[in-house]
């Protein structure tokens, strides 16, 4: 007999969200696991005594939590989208028939609540991960990748010298089509430092060559031939809407405003130990002490002891080398491709600390100097009365009068450093680098909401970047289960237990001796 469904509303009901949300679902085993409790006594200072009642800091985290997790970057698309689950209205401890808070609540409490919190939030959730002995500490990865930001290449303004800023706000209307925005910001929110030229001279003819060249060379580039196309440089130009924005690019990519997301994940189990929003326009061997810093001092407050760091060629510097040989911390980086090392056919004698050429010849320290990309090196010289007669001068000097060495002050840094990369296990690490953080940068990007930057400012930026990292690692968390096989230094610790439980027995102790083992490696 065919059957026929008929509806009819009921007007009470008997309903338990509760009930409907099976045992095994992911937020529902979010819920147990995570407690933010904690959140209600450090966000107390920021609310009045008085007034209407605001977002909970609890529920203004989860729903952060379930954007990321589900990959909605728009606060008013989360809202929609919690009303039609009932797993997520069920981890939020919202009914049915209540109420989400309105959208725009989100973006206010996210500007309300400063940097620090959400990197205390993001400590937390690490913590859950150490208990539970995914994080070894012993390695990690470094590495970076540009996150596009919430402005438009379109609104782009020129930046002018400072002598020069009233007039040209005066004759702003008569600017050229080249140079005038597309498309004009409502507010300029840029200081007015922000909006001064102030690159060089020399930088700023750069610039204008590579101008013209970018005219001939790229016109089969997508967007060239289009009206109001143009070469743009942060020297040049700013964004008036989001001006810690900053223009870079990509091989193969169009030029665009991003902020750079760099990332920390730990070896043994890929949890992210640390991420944090930078200026695009900054080179990664400038802000890898900055990082290693701010990493080293988190593992630390996690009793966990740091030895080696994974990261690509982009981190290389002699500074950097040198650092973190004093950081004790054994680095696997590659050397960058300006490096060129000691000059060919000739000996360095440390004790001396000369060159020797191949007609035997001493090439002398001279100074130490600085260049003006800040790059420090060590001068040497030869005497011109040695090279006067010399049978190789052309092939060596040419027109020169003397043998001039400019190398790196960091040049003993950088042979321990490439000795350790081409060596059997430095050859393993550089596959386990590519293999454990870059999947993690796919996943944020494509399916944890770091694909674009929905708020504007390198502080709300570096927020939204430690929320995707806690949605990361809160799923590494629920679905990683431990081994039930022994490992090698579990089956120590309860040899050694054993062991001092005998002693404590034979010696007639009250209390028992008590062995403590903290495991530092993966």
């Amino acid at each position: 007999m065919q059957g026929k469904k008929d509806y009819q509303e009921k007007l009470y009901m008997n309903f338990q969200l509760s009930d409907r949300i099976p045992k095994g679902n992911f937020y529902r085993r979010l819920k147990e696991a995570l407690d933010l409790n904690f959140l209600y006594k450090l966000t107390k200072r920021y609310y009045g005594a008085e007034g209407q009642k605001s977002i909970d800091p609890v529920v203004f985290f989860k729903l952060c939590l379930v954007g990321y997790l589900e990959n909605i970057i728009s606060d008013r698309s989360l809202m929609n989208h919690c009303s039609m689950r009932m797993d997520i209205l069920y981890f939020l401890n919202y009914d049915v028939d209540e109420p989400l808070p309105w959208y725009s609540t989100m973006s206010r409490t996210r500007n309300l609540f400063p940097q620090e919190l959400f990197e205390q939030v993001f400590d937390r959730v690490l913590s859950m991960c150490v208990d539970k002995g995914m994080v070894s500490g012993h390695t990690q990865v470094i590495d970076s990748a540009p996150v596009k930001a919430n402005a438009s290449m379109d609104s782009l303004e020129l930046k002018v010298p400072a002598s020069e800023l009233q007039s040209h706000l005066e004759k702003v209307r008569q600017m050229s089509s080249m140079d005038r925005p597309i498309r004009k910001a409502k507010e300029n929110k840029a200081p007015e430092s922000q909006r001064k030229v102030t690159a060089s001279d020399r930088e700023l003819k750069e610039i204008k060559s590579r101008n013209k060249k970018w005219s001939k060379d790229q016109d089969q580039r997508p967007g060239a031939k289009n009206k109001g196309s143009k070469y743009t440089s942060n020297k040049t130009h700013y964004s008036p809407t989001d001006p810690d924005s900053r223009i870079s690019v990509k091989p193969g990519k169009a030029r665009k405003l991003n902020f750079t997301s760099q990332l920390a994940v730990d070896t043994a189990h890929h949890v992210i130990t640390h991420i944090e929003a930078d200026y695009a326009d900054k080179k990664d061997n400038q802000s890898l002490q900055q990082l290693t810093g701010k990493l080293k001092e988190r593992l630390h407050k996690e009793g966990l002891l740091w030895r080696t760091i994974l990261a690509d060629a982009g981190y290389s510097s002699g500074e950097n080398y040198a650092y973190l040989e004093k950081q004790d911390l054994a680095s696997y980086i590659p050397k960058h491709g300006t490096y060129k090392g000691s000059p060919a056919g000739f000996t360095y004698h440390k004790e001396g600390n000369y060159w020797e050429c191949p007609e035997g010849k001493r090439v002398t320290y001279r100074k130490t100097h600085t260049q003006q990309d800040g790059i420090k090196k060590n001068l040497y010289l030869t005497k011109r009365s040695e090279c006067k007669g010399c049978p190789i001068k052309v092939e060596c000097i040419s027109k020169s009068h003397e043998k001039r060495i400019d190398i790196t002050y960091y040049k003993e840094e950088y042979d321990r450093s490439i000795a350790r990369i081409n060596s059997p296990h430095g050859k393993r690490m550089k596959y386990k680098r590519q293999s454990t953080v870059e999947p993690v940068f796919g996943t944020l990007t494509n399916f944890m909401g770091m694909r674009k930057i929905n708020t504007r400012g390198i502080k709300n930026a570096n927020k939204v970047m430690l929320m995707a990292a806690m949605a990361y690692n809160l799923k590494k968390y629920l679905k990683f289960t431990k081994n039930e096989v022994e490992t090698v230094v579990d089956q120590v610790r309860n040899t050694l237990s054993l062991l001092f439980g005998h002693l404590s027995a034979r010696l007639g102790l009250s209390q028992p001796l008590i062995l403590s083992i903290h495991t530092a490696s993966s």
